[in-house]
């Protein structure tokens, strides 16, 4: 389907869990534990990286993303002929970069590095045009091409030339959506902590260099997804969509404003308190006297737990104890603070949870709120943070459309396995 046909049209993409079969990452002899205890470890180093102090400093937003500890990887196609690449999906960052040809310094991939010159749709982008302006850490090369450095939290970094090119997303239709002059990094200098399994990094977040940004126009600024819980182990891949097929409609539907805050990669929400049974425990404002601060919480589909003010979290915490009879044990890996004696995390006498967002009030599945780490050991998936983050795991089996249009979030309760 042609760019501009898809203006009037929606398309659905794989969204593939890293630990899911489907994933090049999948390792069969792990057990469903470990898996979940990888996915944790991976979650705590992700929020340090949106660490506000270090979103302060820099001057492009995607730098506060550590890179390859995303949960969701996207399969598209760069170029004429087309090569596909797998990238890390990223809520959290704005910058879409592969590795290209000629590589100065990479990091080792499955496939050949994406190279320019076999491309009859490759553009490189030149100092004085007005894209080299889009991310902040640009400079001017030796041949007046616009070169862009990327630096992570954790000292990787990706440095390249921005460079436009026809990127062809595959549907679920089975009708491949073609967008032309798309902006990306065409990195040839990549290091750090990435594997051979990915070739680069999508930005999904909402700044102007991110996919969604610049789909806008043939998308209407919507998309959505729906997250297939990680316990099922299942062959059913999670969905993207984009366009008309990304309107969450129908019963069941709830909707809250998106908050429009520095940076803007970051999708922020308002959370007025959360309810542990009929116990609401009310968001700490900055000032007593007004209502909770807007935009007090970010959405991030790369984040694996849930992350709230030390405070906050603690009195959440009490009111859990109050509840929960079960014997509670330490977490064996010293990641997560509430943990209890259990064969299942099915069937418990676990109080629901409910985060009162503004205008909508969202109860997280019973799968969401504890999970299994050991064969005998369940955790609570909230934990204390610097950054208030509202992961992945209180998104599972919920239909979640981001309207960046019209500035609103809605949240639908389904089963993602047959979305």
């Amino acid at each position: 389907m042609p760019c501009e046909s898809a203006s009037g049209h929606g398309f659905t993409m794989e969204l593939i869990h890293r630990d899911s079969p489907r994933s090049p990452y999948y390792k069969p002899t792990d057990t469903p534990h470990q898996r979940m205890a990888d996915a944790i470890r991976r979650s705590i180093s992700h929020a340090n990286r949106l660490n506000p102090n270090s979103v302060g400093v820099l001057n492009t937003p995607s730098a506060v993303i550590v890179a390859d500890d995303g949960d969701y990887l996207m399969n598209i196609s760069l170029g004429n002929p087309p090569v596909t690449i797998v990238g890390i999906a990223d809520t959290g960052s704005d910058l879409i970069w592969t590795q290209c040809e000629p590589c100065t310094d990479c990091f080792e991939q499955a496939t050949p590095p994406f190279d320019p010159r076999e491309s009859s749709t490759y553009k490189d982008i030149s100092c004085s045009a007005s894209l080299c302006e889009v991310l902040g850490q640009t400079s001017c090369g030796g041949r007046g091409l616009c070169e862009y450095s990327c630096f992570y939290g954790d000292g990787s970094y990706t440095m390249g030339n921005l460079a436009t090119e026809t990127f062809t997303i595959g549907s679920t239709s089975g009708q491949p959506v073609s967008f032309p002059e798309v902006l990306f990094g065409c990195g040839h200098n990549n290091v750090g902590i990435f594997t051979n399994h990915t070739d680069g990094i999508i930005g999904l977040g909402g700044g102007s260099a991110s996919l969604i940004t610049q789909l806008g126009k043939a998308t209407g600024g919507k998309f959505s997804y729906c997250l297939v819980p990680y316990s099922l182990n299942s062959k059913i891949s999670s969905k993207l969509n984009f366009g008309d097929s990304a309107v969450v409609a129908g019963s069941g539907v709830v909707s809250t404003p998106l908050i429009q805050k520095d940076p803007k990669t970051f999708y922020y929400l308002t959370l007025e308190a959360v309810s542990v049974g009929k116990t609401r425990i009310e968001f700490p404002s900055g000032d007593s006297i007004a209502s909770v601060d807007e935009g007090n919480i970010i959405i991030d589909s790369g984040t694996t737990l849930t992350l709230l003010p030390q405070g906050f979290y603690t009195e959440i915490e009490a009111a859990m104890v109050k509840y929960v009879k079960l014997p509670r044990v330490s977490d064996p890996s010293q990641f997560l603070s509430l943990c209890y004696k259990a064969v299942t995390d099915v069937g418990l006498d676990i109080p629901p949870v409910t985060f009162h967002f503004k205008g909508a009030d969202v109860v997280l599945n019973p799968g969401s709120s504890f999970v299994q780490i050991t064969d005998k050991i369940i955790c609570f998936t909230l934990i204390p943070g610097e950054l208030s983050i509202y992961g992945n795991l209180a998104q599972m089996n919920y239909l979640i459309g981001y309207d960046t249009q019209n500035m609103k979030l809605s949240f639908k309760p389904v089963d993602c396995t047959l979305h």
